[in-house]
């Protein structure tokens, strides 16, 4: 079966940096966009950055010029590199696989907690 499982979660100081890792397994990894999302407590699911399968990334306003996303198709894991972090951060951070062939795929999620 299809299975996400993220890594790479902590606690933080405001200004630190954390990278967080998906690895993907049980399918074809590069048939899939990946997606990291977040859930800050109270709050909804918020898109963070999504890549496509060829690499291209986009990513939410207030992450740009602070968080890359990138994958690794040999590793079949997709990364988030969160930089100058803010307490504004602090959420559950989720990955996601999508295909329109395959469907759609949600990993456990990963806590990240940055302190002021």
């Amino acid at each position: 079966q299809v299975q996400l499982v993220e890594s790479g979660g902590g606690s933080v100081q405001a200004g630190g940096s954390l990278r967080l890792s998906c690895v993907v397994s049980g399918t074809i990894f590069t048939l899939y966009a990946m997606t990291w999302y977040r859930q800050a407590p109270g709050k909804q699911r918020e898109l963070v950055a999504t890549i496509s399968s060829s690499g291209s990334t986009n990513y939410a306003d207030s992450m740009k010029g602070r968080f890359t996303c990138s994958r690794d198709n040999v590793k079949n894991t997709v990364y988030l590199q969160m930089n100058s972090l803010k307490p504004e951060d602090t959420a559950v951070y989720y990955c996601r696989a999508s295909s329109a062939l395959r469907g759609d795929y949600w990993g456990q999620g990963t806590q990240v907690t940055v302190s002021s």
